[in-house]
């Protein structure tokens, strides 16, 4: 049938693209693009279909989050998070999904994972309070996903939980100041005090073991595949579609100005131009390569029922740190190769090289601790991290 999504999609972009500066300028994305996005289905494609959702492809979600990206890589980053929660939210407790989705399928929800917040076991659930930083596109979202540490009484080490909340419990702060990524709008959320019921906790434990209360009503393969390549793999499909944005638009400029000169011999016969362009399309399509290789091999698996491998969960977390690797150097060179045009700010050129590089920073892509996971499972060394 093809990306119904992505088709729809594909339409927005011109006025994407034309929002860009005013998505960084106002430090969020704007809020008829936000509608546009919810209009055309892009943040129901993981949502279950029992709540609205079109239960696509991993695949066609990335390709829809790149394509966005490439336009507005602030757009495509939160297009990106907040398209994925649908599908954690899935994993939950029935009683937590319809909270969130009976009465608006069109829900969205913002997250901080990093265990910041405080829990306390009381009579029916927790008493939590923190706060978390980075949450992306938090101002459209009326619930939260946010991590916190639970004290174990055995002395045991804490249990990580992601948590549900409502926008009624919580505050978000305007703190978003940044070099790179500026209209993503990731605020903090604050937490005084406040209750969340044993149905809206999820152990950590449990995600990275395959298993969660939602698979008893959401029974499509897709919700037993792993977080580790769901969550990582829509944070470097943001990324390589704003390094692809940053290519189209080297490659449009040097096309003009081929166009311009005296028959274009100065610059279409440069060839140290063209051996980094070269280059840099290799990284981009090596990346891509990788990552929807990846997707497919574990979407087979788990549609034939089958267990899937440590082995392959751990080449995926290995080829998607190596994809952002890959971005990196291809955004340099395409930078590099722009000349002074590339310092003026506002041009595509400089807004993604910004993107990209603030992207990478973000602590799924931990080159080392990832790679680092990957050999220690070929020397057949426990494993003890859990985003994989």
């Amino acid at each position: 049938m093809g990306n119904r999504v992505l088709a729809k999609v594909d339409g927005l972009l011109p006025g994407i693209r034309a929002r860009a500066v005013r998505a960084d300028q106002q430090r969020r994305v704007p809020e008829d693009t936000i509608g546009e996005l919810t209009a055309a289905g892009v943040f129901r494609m993981l949502q279950p279909k029992r709540y609205g959702g079109y239960e696509s492809g991993l695949a066609e979600a990335y390709e829809v989050v790149r394509a966005i990206a490439g336009a507005c890589p602030s757009t495509g980053w939160v297009s990106a998070v907040l398209g994925i929660h649908p599908w954690q939210i899935a994993l939950f407790d029935e009683q937590a999904q319809d909270e969130v989705w009976k009465d608006d399928p069109d829900i969205l929800v913002s997250s901080s994972y990093a265990p910041t917040g405080k829990l306390m076991e009381v009579d029916g659930g927790y008493r939590l309070s923190g706060r978390w930083s980075f949450s992306s596109g938090s101002d459209y979202c009326r619930w939260a996903l946010l991590g916190a540490l639970c004290p174990s009484e055995d002395g045991k080490a804490p249990e990580y939980l992601t948590v549900l909340v409502p926008r009624t419990d919580y505050v978000v702060e305007d703190v978003w100041n940044v070099v790179g990524l500026s209209g993503t709008g990731s605020n903090d959320i604050v937490i005084d005090r406040t209750f969340v019921p044993w149905h809206r906790a999820f152990s950590a434990l449990d995600q990275n073991l395959l298993r969660g209360p939602g698979h008893k009503v959401n029974t499509a393969p897709l919700y037993k595949l792993p977080f580790g390549m769901v969550f990582s793999y829509a944070i470097t499909s943001a990324i390589l579609g704003a390094t692809q944005g940053a290519y189209d638009a080297h490659i449009e400029r040097m096309q003009a100005r081929v166009r311009l000169s005296y028959g274009g011999q100065k610059v279409a016969d440069d060839p140290f131009a063209h051996v980094r362009v070269a280059r840099a399309a290799g990284e981009i399509d090596a990346a891509l390569l990788a990552l929807d290789y990846n997707v497919a091999e574990q979407t087979r698996y788990v549609e034939a029922g089958e267990e899937l491998p440590e082995r392959l969960r751990l080449r995926a977390r290995r080829d998607q740190v190596l994809g952002i690797e890959r971005a990196l150097r291809a955004v340099e060179m395409l930078f590099d190769n722009s000349g002074g045009h590339s310092l003026e700010l506002g041009n595509p050129i400089e807004r993604h090289w910004r993107d990209v590089h603030a992207g990478s920073v973000h602590v799924i892509n931990d080159v080392e601790r990832a790679l680092a996971m990957y050999g220690r499972g070929e020397f057949g060394v426990t494993i003890n991290e859990g985003m994989y």
